[in-house]
């Protein structure tokens, strides 16, 4: 690898020492580094790419600065590239950064010297009224304002399945199921694995519970009117950033993307130990 630019947090390496320090080190070995510009202008389509990075077309490989979040942010930023990223966690939980601060001299030795492995994360697709947007970890419902549940019908490959109130529904990949489907009451899936999650985040039902799926189901949610008839209004986040606002009778889409998010492991910690790990703190 010969190119590289760097996405990084700017609240948590807010000094610039870090990135400045990834720079310096690259180019001391001949390497090219950039950092990433903000995205300033909307998509028309993709409503919901916002505050993303605009990286260089040429680029090798994203080194991510900052924790889950941050990563997130990257990895829809190149949802349409064939790029890897490595993560350096400057964050908390750190399920996706993959390095830490203190070994970012040795971990950059490792990628200059190929001894890394790439791991492919399987994305969503999302789409409403014709805009859509891509997510790593998740596609949220969740009610616009007020404190009443939201009602949901689900549809799985057209087919109708049940009918809910809930305060909002995770759906997730397996990657994501360490963020938001897991503080719902979610189970926890191993990364690699090829599924679809849909959690819902507390129900008012005692039947409803975390759904799987195989990964070529078309998972489509309506919006109902509430309890009381009237009509309701619902938030669509992807990965957390951006929002699509639902109406009641609108159906959202939501299925397996043919992207995927190319993810550098130099670690070899398996899945079960950071996990093991976590639960540990």
């Amino acid at each position: 690898m010969d190119k590289f630019c760097i996405v990084t947090n700017k609240n948590k390496d807010k000094d610039n020492s870090l990135t400045s320090h990834i720079m310096e080190y690259l180019k001391a070995r001949g390497k090219t580094c950039v950092i990433a510009e903000d995205k300033t202008e909307d998509d028309p389509v993709f409503v919901a790419r916002k505050n993303l990075s605009v990286i260089p077309e040429d680029t090798e490989l994203v080194i991510v600065l900052g924790g889950d979040g941050t990563m997130l942010q990257a990895a829809r930023s190149i949802a349409y590239m064939d790029i890897p990223l490595v993560g350096v966690n400057l964050g908390t939980m750190g399920y996706l950064t993959e390095v830490s601060v203190n070994d970012i001299d040795g971990a950059l030795d490792r990628i200059l010297n190929g001894d890394y492995e790439i791991e492919d994360r399987m994305m969503l697709r999302g789409s409403l009224e014709g805009k859509k947007d891509y997510s790593l970890n998740d596609v949220i419902i969740s009610k616009y304002q007020g404190i009443a549940a939201i009602g949901y019908s689900i549809y799985i490959n057209g087919t109708f399945l049940c009918s809910y109130y809930a305060d909002g529904l995770v759906i997730s990949t397996p990657t994501g199921s360490t963020g938001y489907n897991m503080s719902a009451g979610g189970p926890i899936i191993e990364p690699l694995a090829n599924m679809l999650l849909v959690t819902p985040i507390c129900p008012h039902s005692l039947n409803a519970r975390s759904l799987l799926f195989s990964p070529d189901k078309r998972i489509e949610v309506e919006l109902l009117k509430g309890r009381s008839g009237f009509d309701q209004e619902a938030i669509v986040s992807f990965d957390g950033s951006g929002t699509l606002l639902m109406s009641t009778g609108d159906k959202i889409e939501v299925k397996k993307s043919k992207k995927t998010t190319k993810i550098l492991r130099l670690k070899e910690e398996s899945f079960l130990d950071k996990i093991s790990k976590k639960f540990e703190k």
